[in-house]
């Protein structure tokens, strides 16, 4: 098992913003010292609240100057808000300012997101907007000269002066759809419960094999990476943990999915409305002639869909998708955990209105009593 770190750096009471990047910069170079693979942040714009690395190159060139082993891997970059050869050119200044330890995660972003960008806000014009910055990613970030014709961009032996030095391009991640992410030859993040996991993982590795052959590597030579973000609180005693992270799941939902409900409800924008109970959708309606996955009325209504999910009889299982006990309960979840096939634990170790001390409890409980058994 590999260990990752899932992070949207969201506000914190009392703290300035540049307070804000150096705790978490700290943090940063905790994951470094002990063994964790990589580190994942998240890209949301405003009117959202919940991201304040809406830019994850800039963040990542700074964590870039305060680590040395730990992979930085915006997950994910939305493609449709993204020039395709700014993003080529900042993916290589970030892969040599790192010395070679960048991860890329892919992905379309939500239709709403782009109405606030100013883009076109359809489901299909945004993926056609993806597939094409995708397919301008892994073409040509190890050319020398940009040649290119689509609906979007077009560029003429345009000379690429910049380069990654991995090669034929860094590892690529996809969340949320594992037969997309197999389809794709890419690592693939499960958001969700362990049950969701155990049948996405294996569905990954059905077509993962199906598509590209038995024991078949990544690009980068590697073995594919699947695995399920967990929010997490650990602490001395279950009670403590659940005191702590309760209240911060709370916050946590508020702030994933009401700031950009309350502001679409306030300007009327109702091709965002999704049903008559007043739900909005951030995501949109699903492109024609993708893979299956469960559809995401409102993010609202899937945390609350995963929280119904949860064990009732153990309280350790907050809300479904986040995890608050003892090093014990955290190391009998992680024996579940296992058991889906998995090969990758994502961590989420500040959310909602947890304070940076919290965070750095759990990570020191963490990383003492949980991953030394399990890497």
């Amino acid at each position: 098992m590999e260990f990752g770190v899932f992070d949207h750096i969201e506000p914190v009471e009392n703290l300035t913003l540049n307070q804000i990047y150096e705790l978490r910069l700290q943090q940063l170079e905790i994951f470094d010292e002990n063994g964790f693979y990589a580190y994942h942040l998240a890209e949301h714009h405003s009117p959202a609240v919940h991201s304040l690395a809406p830019s994850q190159n800039v963040f990542l060139a700074a964590a870039s100057q305060r680590t040395s082993q730990l992979k930085l891997a915006p997950c994910v970059y939305v493609l449709p808000l993204h020039h395709p050869l700014r993003l080529i050119e900042e993916i290589s200044m970030l892969d040599h300012l790192s010395g070679g330890r960048i991860e890329i995660g892919v992905g379309r972003g939500g239709v709403m997101e782009a109405y606030f960008w100013g883009q076109e806000a359809d489901s299909e014009t945004n993926y056609q907007r993806y597939l094409e910055t995708l397919e301008i990613l892994k073409t040509s970030l190890d050319k020398k000269l940009l040649t290119f014709k689509g609906k979007f961009n077009h560029f003429d032996e345009l000379p690429m002066r910049l380069n990654p030095i991995q090669k034929p391009y860094p590892p690529m991640w996809y969340m949320r759809n594992a037969e997309t992410a197999a389809i794709e030859k890419m690592n693939t993040v499960v958001v969700g419960t362990l049950e969701s996991l155990k049948a996405e993982t294996h569905r990954y590795k059905r077509v993962w094999e199906s598509t590209h052959g038995t024991n078949s590597k990544t690009d980068q030579g590697t073995d594919p990476k699947v695995g399920l973000v967990v929010h997490m609180v650990i602490a001395e005693t279950d009670e403590k943990a659940i005191e702590l992270a309760t209240p911060a799941w709370e916050q946590y939902r508020w702030n994933l999915a009401a700031p950009r409900r309350i502001e679409a409800e306030k300007r009327g924008l109702t091709q965002f409305q999704k049903s008559s109970d007043g739900s909005f959708g951030f995501v949109g309606d699903r492109p024609k002639n993708l893979p299956n996955r469960e559809t995401r009325k409102d993010i609202e209504a899937e945390i609350e869909r995963f929280d119904q999910q949860s064990k009732e009889n153990d309280p350790t299982r907050l809300g479904g998708v986040a995890l608050a006990g003892s090093p014990d309960s955290v190391r009998r979840y992680m024996e579940e955990y296992i058991e889906t096939g998995a090969n990758y634990f994502m961590c989420s170790f500040q959310w909602g209105n947890l304070s940076h001390d919290t965070a750095i409890k759990s990570i020191d409980l963490f990383t003492k009593y949980i991953m030394p058994q399990y890497k």
